[in-house]
């Protein structure tokens, strides 16, 4: 019996969990969970890493206090994008910006000092204003004494990392995140900082999910009642780990989902799939264990389901998510239909607004009451989910006949059977603890009691259940569809 530490932040939360290897299988445990709350000040959003941290301080003193100090690993994953500036002393300069900071620099000025073209060329990455290349940009105009001070620049998990160990790193998975990583050379694009000012010296060496950083500082064993455990870089995005957990047959017939306040719908390749094709259809080729491609699209998730309900709540109409799918099965279907990944649809706020807005100005039908919007935000996201598996199609020549969901979105039963009907394919849900599985099994991986990444998939196979679900033939689905690409995508 071996166990390691894992850290998986979310978009909202974050947990320590135990992860034990025994007889074959990994078993869970949570030890701490709590809250990751972005703070606005002075109209910007920012990440409250130092009180992250301190949330990472409690996990590890839990885990020790549960008698847990034989641990022999540590590993973190996080969001991707965002990152802290390092000055020449070790300090972070400012806290990091949240990517749904209003005032990210939009895209479309660092198309034409570039070129987009040139950009998806060299990086492949979907075009997302809150990639790390345009918030750089934004920095450089708007704040350069940030810039000029900055010895390092560490995305968020490696900022952590270098917070418990010292060392400087950037793991590969969140690093093809930022939009400057060339993934036909495994390396920085550096021809795209140079073309804005950015000091190629930030950039820290590059390395793969597995490996080990460093350990514990001593100071922060002692405080912590811990040995100097290993720190290992996992798959530090965490839909770099969920999609290592993703039990696939085939790869080449699946599909997956990473389903959560974004879903991240794509497949693993062994190498990444940048031409014209993929850039008008904006699929992006992200990095996974043993540098696969994760050649995918960046959906909006659960966000808009979680948005809503916190606007309801201000409203002090405190629903419950069992309330909203209720009245979402009791609402008339295909009526009212949103593109997911309408940028309005981005910034917290009034969501059931915006949704009835778009709705409006599309010249759909106006979802009025709760069940309405919530069954237009369910209907939508499976309609999306259908699109993208055809564009997947259409670009790799294959059939794709079933999609894994994986994450914690799959507790809704009621998307999972939207999904296998809206797309007339095979839905096998499961694991649930993707992410954590993933973070864990590489920590394992990185300590030889796995042995690579198909290995990593036979042990989560082994430790999880999954559920099946079936389209049900419902052809309704098929004129709703034309319906959505119409009047949502203007296909």
């Amino acid at each position: 019996m071996k166990k390691v530490l894992a850290f998986d932040f979310g978009a909202s939360s974050g947990r320590a969990i135990l992860g034990t290897l025994e007889d074959g299988k990994i078993t869970l445990e949570e030890l701490h969970r709590f809250s990751n709350d972005p703070v606005e000040v002075n109209g910007h959003f920012y990440w409250d890493v130092l009180r992250l941290f301190h949330e990472i301080k409690q996990g590890i003193l839990k885990c020790s206090a549960a008698g847990h100090k034989d641990i022999s690993a540590i590993g973190i994953d996080t969001w991707g994008v965002d990152f802290a500036l390092i000055d020449k002393h070790g300090e972070m300069l400012a806290n990091p910006y949240h990517y749904r900071d209003a005032k990210v620099e939009n895209m479309e000025a660092t198309f034409i000092e570039l070129g987009k073209e040139n950009i998806y060329a060299k990086t492949g990455l979907q075009f997302l204003a809150f990639n790390t290349l345009y918030q750089l940009r934004n920095l450089k105009k708007n704040r350069p004494e940030l810039i000029e001070r900055a010895e390092h620049l560490l995305l968020i998990p490696d900022l952590f990392n270098y917070f418990l160990t010292g060392k400087m790193a950037a793991e590969y998975s969140n690093v093809s995140t930022t939009q400057i990583l060339n993934p036909v050379k495994g390396d920085w694009e550096f021809s795209l900082t140079d073309a804005l000012g950015i000091d190629r010296k930030i950039f820290k060496d590059i390395v793969d999910a597995g490996t080990v950083l460093g350990t514990l500082k001593p100071e922060l064993a002692k405080e912590l009642q811990m040995p100097e455990v290993p720190v290992i870089c996992v798959a530090s995005h965490d839909t770099g780990s969920a999609v290592a957990s993703v039990p696939f047959d085939d790869p080449k017939t699946s599909l997956y989902i990473s389903c959560g306040t974004w879903s991240l719908m794509g497949t693993e390749l062994e190498k990444p799939l940048i031409n014209d094709q993929s850039m008008a259809f904006n699929f992006t080729n992200e990095g996974g264990v043993n540098r696969t491609t994760r050649f995918l699209s960046n959906i909006m998730g659960l966000w808009l389901i979680q948005e809503s309900r916190r606007q309801w709540k201000r409203e002090n109409l405190d629903y419950s998510f069992n309330d909203m799918e209720n009245a979402a099965k009791a609402s008339e279907p295909f009526k009212s239909f949103i593109n997911p990944d309408f940028d309005g649809f981005t910034p917290p706020g009034d969501m059931p607004s915006r949704i009835k807005e778009f709705n409006k100005n599309a010249g759909l039908k106006v979802p009025e009451t709760m069940g309405e919007v919530v069954l237009c935000i369910y209907q939508s996201l499976a309609l999306k989910y259908r699109y993208v598996t055809e564009a997947m199609e259409e670009m790799m020549g294959t059939k794709i006949d079933t999609i894994h969901m994986v994450g914690g979105g799959i507790k809704d039963k009621f998307l999972c059977q939207m999904t296998a009907d809206a797309t007339g394919r095979k839905v096998v849900a499961g694991p649930v603890e993707a992410t954590a599985m993933g973070n864990i099994a590489v920590q394992f991986m990185a300590l030889g009691d796995i042995k690579d990444l198909n290995g990593i998939r036979e042990v989560i196979k082994a430790s999880t259940d999954t559920a099946v679900y079936t389209p049900s033939g419902d052809k309704g689905w098929d004129e709703a569809y034309e319906t959505f690409k119409k009047a949502c995508l203007g296909k």
